[in-house]
């Protein structure tokens, strides 16, 4: 007969991990003024994201309260819109903007995703909570706040995804955005240390999303939403232990039961670098392209080569794509793209439309564009092979390099030369460059949504440091009420 020993019910220590997270969240000063400069840039590219994003109805129908015509008293106001919503469903509504056209920024490791996908939560419960200060006959909350709440959410979603690849394991990287974002919700509610342990730890015990939406055949809209689902539950999580809800101390290394043991094949996370400001001041931005950024190269490559190949489609026998292990992995496709969220992660689509037309712009992915026979004739005229040093250089701390190449061979035995891009346009490697076309990128977005004076004010104010930091959230955000 065999004997049924019971697991040990005596409550442990917070698991070191989430401990590190919290004394990160509430002891460490930020101090390096290429983040903060680096945050605010990231905050008017992100909230550009978010300004065209709403041309898309795909995107608007997401948008609003849960129950029409809801206002929320000093709720979340959205940019761009007249909704005054909860900081939960407000979360949720910035964070699906941010994120739907695929074009805010990257951070590529073993698990890739998009930090500022965390200003869902920042921006949305900043905004809630000054209006509600200043209700109280309170100080509002100011704007550097939120650009070092930035840098802080920025960094633990970063840092945690540079030695440990959830994907490996079918989990979508926004689990690391509610991490991130329920460490802060935590603290600017207000939240001791050991709440902040609590509120990490539920977002580690909470259900995480399949990465099933990213990939073929079942790639889809999920996928642009699916950050902003994690910005609203981060903050809900928060508000909950901030009513008393306890944490789940060991809820990482817990046998059998804890994320390790169930979800991560029993291996623990590893920790390339302590938290501080490396991820902002390295963030990689989608300045010219919203496409995946395992292609912004190969898109560049593609603009070079335009005017060699616009008169010579017809005439191309096959192209020669080179590019690092990751890009082969998740975003090379061979057949049928069945919607603009499918699209968007293929290379060979992001590749061709470029050599057609000799650009890429969000419309590109929409039904219409995909038509175009050039396009599928090019993918299949398309071979894709990893180069190891471009696969090598990819996770070296000292380059980061996202490289791609591209040669086009002719029926007639000619070719172009092979182009070849190793750091994008958005990299840190090339801010002197980049940073102007991000910004020039921002004031367009701007105009899709304001008259011309609106967004002139509000890309003024984000140019002016010192003005913007000492701005109060939610004169802010009303910059950006229709």
């Amino acid at each position: 007969m065999s004997q049924h020993i019971a697991d040990a019910n005596v409550r442990p220590d917070p698991d070191p991990e989430i401990k590190a997270i919290a004394d990160y969240v509430c002891d460490y000063a930020i101090d390096s003024q290429e983040a903060l400069d680096t945050a605010r840039n990231c905050l008017m590219d992100s909230l550009g994201c978010a300004m065209l994003a709403l041309q898309y109805p795909e995107c608007t129908k997401h948008l609003g309260p849960v129950v029409p015509g809801t206002v929320v008293p000093n709720g979340s106001r959205i940019p761009g819109t007249q909704f005054q919503l909860d900081p939960i469903q407000g979360a949720f509504n910035i964070g699906a903007m941010v994120r739907w056209l695929d074009f805010n920024d990257t951070w590529l490791a073993a698990e890739w995703g998009h930090p500022s996908d965390n200003l869902g939560t920042i921006l949305a419960l900043a905004d809630h909570l000054s209006r509600r200060a200043v209700a109280e006959g309170r100080p509002p909350i100011n704007m550097d706040d939120v650009l070092r709440y930035m840098v802080k959410a920025h960094e633990i979603q970063g840092v945690l995804a540079l030695e440990n690849s959830f994907n490996r394991v079918g989990l979508d990287h926004v689990v690391l955005v509610k991490v991130a974002s329920a460490a802060v919700a935590a603290h600017m509610l207000g939240a001791s240390r050991e709440q902040v342990i609590d509120a990490v730890s539920q977002a580690w015990v909470d259900g995480q999303s399949l990465r099933t939406y990213r990939h073929a055949p079942n790639t889809g809209s999920r996928k642009s939403w699916a950050a902003g689902d994690a910005c609203g539950r981060a903050v809900r999580l928060a508000l909950m232990v901030m009513k008393g809800e306890m944490g789940l101390p060991s809820v990482l290394s817990a046998p059998r039961w804890g994320f390790y043991d169930v979800l991560f094949k029993g291996e623990k996370f590893r920790f390339q670098r302590d938290y501080g400001s490396y991820v902002m001041e390295n963030i990689l931005f989608k300045i010219s392209f919203p496409a995946e950024f395992h292609a912004q190269t190969a898109v560049e490559c593609a603009m070079q080569l335009h005017a060699q190949v616009k008169d010579r489609i017809d005439e191309i026998d096959r192209i020669e794509l080179t590019t690092q292990e990751s890009a082969v992995r998740i975003i090379s496709k061979d057949g049928p793209l069945h919607n603009p969220a499918d699209r968007d992660h293929c290379l060979q689509y992001m590749v061709a439309v470029p050599l057609i037309f000799g650009q890429l712009t969000a419309r590109h992915y929409e039904d219409d564009v995909a038509a175009d026979p050039r396009i599928d004739a090019l993918r299949e005229k398309m071979r894709v092979v990893e180069d190891p040093r471009y696969s090598k250089e990819y996770h070296d701390t000292d380059k980061r390099s996202i490289a791609n190449a591209i040669q086009v061979f002719f029926k007639d035995g000619s070719s172009t030369d092979k182009v070849e891009v190793e750091y994008p346009i958005g990299h840190r490697r090339r801010r002197a460059e980049g940073i102007p076309v991000l910004e020039n990128k921002y004031r367009d977005a701007l105009r899709t949504r304001f008259p011309r004076g609106q967004a002139e004010r509000i890309f003024d104010l984000c140019k002016d440091p010192g003005r913007l930091s000492a701005t109060p959230v939610h004169e802010f955000v009303d910059l950006f009420l229709i």
